[in-house]
């Protein structure tokens, strides 16, 4: 069945924007789902609290916010979001807080989550700090998997990161997660930026949730570093996990977009901040 009123997913912070909206690299979105009210990644910061006035999206209503993984682009806005939303639960991975960078040329770029951020998770009670490490239900229709199984031969991690500025101790993102809601149609699945690759996810979801049909997933697929057998590969794949509809943003990448575009058809609708979806 399908929770009452249905499943609304409303796109609040991406890299592209309707008219009106604030653009930022990073990723938020808005889940209502039954009575739930949840706040899946909250991008950088800055345009979080404007967009949502502008969407509509009372961030003092949040009850729950989940957090895919600990980089700073999906984890700025959380202490804003505590801030408001006195009462919600946080679900994450504990390797969320860790310190962790991107070297590229030779350069170290911190991409942790913000310091503010940590500190407002800190300051959590344990009754509303939840630590995820295996897969668990957040409601009746709710799923988060957990750390994602790596299977798949041409999926990777989606860039050079590790844990410390010397890039002695590779990051493998363990922290990566999902959410997904059961409906009437199908399961919908939610992604930060599929660190643990799109397919693995797909495939994890539909493993975890009794080999139910993908009516959607929305979010960033992590795909604009990957080279074209990564690109085939994750065509075909889709071909055969066959969800309705798919939704690239954030980090998916225009090229990714594009093919996935032109072999996948009418299903694939590119994401932009201020897109809702009803399920």
């Amino acid at each position: 069945m399908d929770p009452p009123g249905g499943t609304v997913i409303t796109i609040v912070v991406d890299n592209r924007v309707e008219n009106g909206l604030v653009e930022e690299h990073g990723l938020s979105l808005r889940i209502e789902t039954g009575n739930r009210a949840i706040l899946f990644d909250t991008g950088q910061g800055k345009a979080l609290r404007p967009n949502a006035e502008q969407l509509g999206v009372d961030l003092k209503k949040i009850n729950m916010l989940v957090l895919s993984h600990g980089h700073y682009d999906h984890t700025g806005g959380v202490a804003e979001v505590l801030r408001l939303a006195t009462k919600a639960d946080v679900y994450c991975h504990a390797g969320v807080v860790q310190p962790r960078y991107s070297i590229r040329d030779g350069k170290a770029r911190a991409i942790h989550m913000p310091r503010k951020s940590m500190s407002a998770i800190d300051e959590l009670s344990e009754e509303r700090l939840h630590w995820i490490h295996e897969p668990v239900m957040i409601s009746n229709t709710v799923g988060i998997t957990g750390p994602v199984p790596r299977e798949t031969n041409f999926e990777d991690r989606g860039g050079p990161f590790y844990l410390d500025p010397e890039g002695q101790r590779v990051d493998m993102i363990d922290d990566d997660m999902a959410l997904w809601i059961r409906t009437g149609g199908g399961v919908v699945v939610c992604v930060g930026c599929c660190h643990a690759g799109l397919v693995n996810t797909l495939r994890y979801v539909t493993e975890l949730t009794g080999k139910n049909a993908i009516r959607a997933v929305i979010g960033g697929f992590h795909l604009v570093n990957a080279d074209s057998r990564r690109l085939e590969e994750t065509v075909r794949a889709l071909r055969v996990i066959d969800p309705e509809m798919i939704v690239p943003c954030h980090c998916t990448g225009d090229e990714a977009t594009g093919v996935l575009q032109r072999e996948l058809g009418g299903r694939v609708h590119p994401g932009v901040a201020g897109m809702t979806f009803r399920f």
